[in-house]
């Protein structure tokens, strides 16, 4: 390196347009280069040992962030966030699609089984995080907040990995769907009791969750309008749709960052209108097939650049663990004791594994909670983002589990490998 160092700063004095010798790796390559690192690491684990790629991708980005190795600094994350954001943002739309209001209308044991597992994890999570762990009432209830959900990334894509499809499947989406709208719900109103503990606004505890969910209903709503009127003179499923779809998607990201409302809020209610909305089909065959797995790269890089695996220890990670078993159970059983009617047993025990996966939406919950209130956040939020840690790892695999146990997953023809 001084060699080099000393060639190219003789090569200055002749050539006056050169820039100074660079210290370090631009942010922006270093991080094209994680991103290419995270794709082989998450093919190879899918082709050697049968690992889902997604673990590949967290691995990658765990290893690289600040605590591991430090290759990704805080300030490289911070610049990064914004295309996680839009990569999140556009997964939970596809999420949001799935939120089939009609067959929830028709099927009211699917809603019994989302609000049953729901609101047995939000329990479970808040006294344990309250009674075991030690936290304030606000923070237990953040904590509930954010991890009571299922992962709809992972779930979404685990099912596109292995061509799922069937009841397990079907039902498996649908719940995380739901859980995932409860969640939401119920954040921005945890938004206003951290704001009643921690500084005592009540103007503020009321005004913020109201700005957040009108704010999210609104652009939502909005532009899912938007899109269908554009997309409604294209030809259906072509390319012109998928375009008008994406940058419909990425103008929602971008009004909800300038109005500071969650952009994973905004885009699953866009999706949801969308599917709501949409009576003649517009966009109802068109989707980003290929795009996920390029979102999947970008997002579960980030995320796992952004675990604070620096603070994991033998305390820490037993809470984290026990958050882990406690929403496990409690969601497993919510799923068991409903839908009796029109799901075997066996059935409503996959389902119950396939709905475990804790991941991205958890860690950006945490970070708009964190944006708020930085002094106190980092050890408040220490235990639902180490539990998303240790998820990030298993859930990819439960989920793909459950999907293959109950048969509805497309074996790879003979001789051929995906």
């Amino acid at each position: 390196m001084m060699l080099i160092r000393q060639t190219w700063e003789a090569l200055q004095d002749r050539f006056f347009f050169l820039p100074p010798f660079p210290e370090q790796l631009d942010p922006l390559a270093l991080f094209a280069l994680l991103l290419v690192g995270g794709l082989l690491a998450g093919e190879t684990l899918f082709r050697t040992i049968g690992l889902s790629r997604i673990v590949g991708y967290v691995l990658a980005g765990a290893l690289a962030g600040p605590g591991v190795l430090g290759w990704l600094d805080r300030e490289t994350l911070s610049m990064a966030k914004p295309v996680a954001d839009a990569a999140l943002g556009l997964l939970l739309l596809e999420t949001g699609r799935h939120l089939d209001l009609g067959w929830l209308r028709a099927n009211r044991s699917l809603l019994r089984s989302a609000a049953a597992e729901s609101g047995l994890a939000f329990a479970t999570i808040f006294a344990f995080a309250y009674l075991a762990v030690g936290l304030s009432l606000g923070w237990s209830a953040a904590t509930a907040a954010i991890t009571m959900a299922s992962a709809p990334a992972v779930v979404l894509l685990t099912a596109e990995e292995n061509h799922a499809q069937g009841q397990v499947t079907q039902r498996t989406l649908l719940l995380t769907a739901i859980n995932c709208a409860l969640s939401f719900v119920i954040f921005a109103v945890v938004l206003g009791i951290v704001h009643a503990e921690q500084s005592g606004d009540w103007l503020n505890a009321l005004a913020h969750p109201l700005w957040v969910i009108c704010g999210g209903v609104g652009i939502g709503m909005l532009c899912a309008r938007l899109a269908l009127m554009v997309a409604a003179g294209q030809a259906k499923g072509s390319v012109a749709q998928v375009f008008i779809l994406v940058a419909v998607a990425l103008l929602a990201i971008g009004v909800a960052r300038m109005l500071a409302v969650p952009v994973f809020l905004c885009l699953f209610l866009m999706g949801a209108a969308l599917n709501l909305a949409d009576r003649d089909k517009v966009l109802a065959y068109t989707g980003l097939p290929q795009g996920h797995w390029i979102l999947a790269i970008v997002l579960f890089v980030v995320t796992g650049a952004m675990l604070p695996l620096g603070d994991l220890n033998w305390i820490t990670g037993l809470q984290a663990l026990g958050l882990i078993i406690v929403r496990g159970l409690a969601k497993f059983a919510g799923v068991m004791a409903t839908g009796r009617q029109d799901l075997p047993a066996a059935k409503r025990r996959l389902v119950g594994i396939g709905i475990q996966p804790l991941s991205a939406t958890a860690i950006f919950m945490a970070a708009e909670l964190a944006a708020i209130y930085p002094e106190v956040s980092g050890q408040a939020l220490l235990l639902p983002l180490l539990a998303a840690a240790l998820m990030e790892f298993a859930g990819p695999q439960m989920c793909k589990y459950a999907l293959h146990k109950a048969g509805e997953t497309e074996p790879l023809p003979a001789g051929r490998q995906q």
